[in-house]
């Protein structure tokens, strides 16, 4: 499919299901941590993901397109990788889910804004940043609004969020800015796999024992992160990158914690305020903005150095 300016009718689409999957996929991820180590169940993920991603390939008659000059962009976008995963796991140990959730989600916008000065064709615009604005402040309502039961505040998992929602925007960043943009979405995430899942298992003896009373649900949970999360969503979320403007993709992320709040409420029995509508609203109304055709410019210069 050739690459397109615009998020169209299909990539809506499909960018609101993968949103509404990973929705799930946190849901699932809050069972399996329970019962396994998160840094050490992330390691394990990322092992059979990197196996069943092989195996998927090869099934098709292709392997990983490991070309030399994708080396440095392979290695940098697996350390990211990494990096998300430790920051986001430390976030979840030392503060509240929800203060957690809303500066990991902030990812859009220092994608957007590294974006706008490293990648071409990725200039904020006007309505960019207006739709960036909206959004984040629907996320920002739907989760700062606790869950009746008041939240916990740690500067340090402040902190870890942050880090973990900048490690995402530098994977994005990796694929669309470096040489791993000439090599199909399987490789991309090959190369995040089987670097994390080393650093990841190397890395967990630090965060205490590996197994927390786990369960047959919670190595279920960990089948299906690797097998179908990762090595089949992520594949499919990597590929609608390629295609559609990264800033407009990397945007309906917003949506995810939105999906997860509600699923949370109808799998988990987690409380579903009347905010979360308001806020899905609002996140709705970023994406069209965000998404809008520019229109016809009036002047030929603008002081503030955005598109319209």
């Amino acid at each position: 499919m050739p690459r397109k300016d615009r998020i169209d009718g299909f990539g809506a689409l499909a960018l609101v299901g993968c949103s509404a999957f990973l929705g799930f996929a946190q849901v699932i991820a809050k069972v399996v941590n329970e019962g396994l180590q998160p840094v050490f169940w992330a390691g394990l993920r990322s092992f059979i993901a990197a196996l069943c991603l092989w195996l998927l390939m090869r099934a098709y008659g292709r392997r990983p397109d490991l070309r030399r000059e994708t080396w440095s962009g392979g290695l940098l976008i697996g350390l990211a990788f990494s990096c998300e995963f430790v920051f986001l796991f430390l976030a979840l140990d030392l503060t509240s889910v929800s203060r957690s959730s809303v500066i990991f989600y902030t990812m859009p916008v220092w994608f957007a804004l590294a974006a706008h000065f490293l990648l071409p064709g990725e200039r904020l615009t006007r309505n960019k940043v207006a739709g960036l604005l909206i959004a984040f402040a629907g996320v920002a309502w739907t989760i700062l609004g606790g869950d009746g039961r008041g939240m916990r505040a740690s500067l340090a998992g402040d902190l870890c969020a942050l880090g973990a929602s900048v490690s995402w925007a530098g994977i994005l960043l990796c694929a669309r800015g470096t040489k791993l943009i000439e090599v199909d979405a399987q490789t991309q995430l090959f190369w995040q796999v089987a670097v994390s899942a080393p650093v990841l298992l190397a890395l967990s003896p630090a965060f205490g024992p590996f197994l927390r009373d786990p369960s047959a649900l919670h190595w279920g949970g960990l089948a299906f992160h690797a097998v179908v999360v990762v090595a089949i969503g992520f594949p499919v979320w990597l590929w609608l990158l390629s295609i559609y403007p990264a800033t407009s993709v990397a945007a309906f992320s917003f949506l995810t914690p939105i999906f997860g709040v509600t699923l949370g409420w109808l799998m988990l029995g987690e409380t579903l305020s009347p905010q979360v509508l308001g806020a899905l609203a609002l996140v709705t109304l970023g994406l069209i903005m965000m998404n809008r055709p520019p229109g016809r410019r009036r002047v030929p210069a603008h002081a503030a150095g955005f598109d319209d």
